[in-house]
């Protein structure tokens, strides 16, 4: 059963907006749109949002621009629309903490099924669909709470991850000490089949590095196998 969750659409096109939102109604799910960044606002003061269908290229203030805004703000997830081939506004949204992006035209379905990812990996009861066992998993000096989906540091303060860092980083925790490719990883943290030349997970664990590894005592946490992929160095242990 899907739940009736709210899902924002910002973008300038009318037919696009309604495309999506018809397709989005159709599935149980409550839409609201929006033209611009000043729209967008306007709606997040007064509804609660459960997810950001966001295109980057918007009058006025970019999208690029709206999505650095919004996490600083909230973790509140988003999906990217991009023109097809603009590789490099792709990367610096999901630098920015954008949960994934889908490049237009796009096929409706294939935005349906990234919205439900997200959402799901967003939820409120992740455990349901998650192998590993016990609710605290310690690993290095951090302490992971699978029900609540929070990281703490070694030094007690909460790490604030997107949907994406965070399924990546119970990715890595469920396989310690193992070489995974990029393939294996894109699949895992977003249950979705890799395009060989993707490299969008790239750039999640260089933002999941930069968070777990900030401070100057934190020994380095994922290895980089050249030709391989990434391994996850530390041990993990159930509490």
């Amino acid at each position: 059963m899907i739940e009736t969750l709210h899902i924002l659409v910002v973008d300038d096109d009318a037919q696009v907006r309604q495309l999506i939102g018809r397709l989005l109604v159709e599935h149980g799910y409550e839409v609201t749109g929006a033209r611009d960044g000043r729209e967008m606002r306007e709606t997040l003061s007064t509804r609660r949002i459960d997810l950001i269908v966001l295109d980057l290229m918007l009058p006025g203030v970019s999208g690029l621009d709206l999505c650095r805004d919004l996490r600083a703000a909230s973790s509140v997830p988003i999906i990217m629309l991009t023109a097809r081939g603009e590789d490099t506004d792709r990367i610096v949204g999901l630098e920015l903490g954008a949960d994934d992006y889908l490049a237009k035209p796009f096929n409706p379905r294939e935005l349906l099924a990234r919205v439900r990812a997200v959402l799901r990996r967003a939820g409120a009861k992740p455990d349901q669909d998650q192998p590993i066992g016990g609710r605290m998993i310690a690993f290095a000096g951090y302490r992971l709470d699978t029900q609540r989906r929070e990281v703490t540091s070694p030094d007690g303060v909460v790490i604030d991850l997107s949907g994406g860092e965070y399924d990546l980083l119970l990715a890595f925790i469920e396989r310690p000490n193992r070489v995974l490719s990029r393939e294996q990883l894109l699949e895992m943290s977003r249950h979705r089949l890799a395009d060989p030349f993707d490299r969008s997970i790239d750039v999640q664990v260089s933002r999941l590095r930069r968070k777990l590894e900030a401070g100057e005592a934190i020994a380095p946490l994922i290895k980089t196998i050249r030709g391989a992929g990434y391994l996850f160095v530390p041990t993990v242990k159930r509490l």
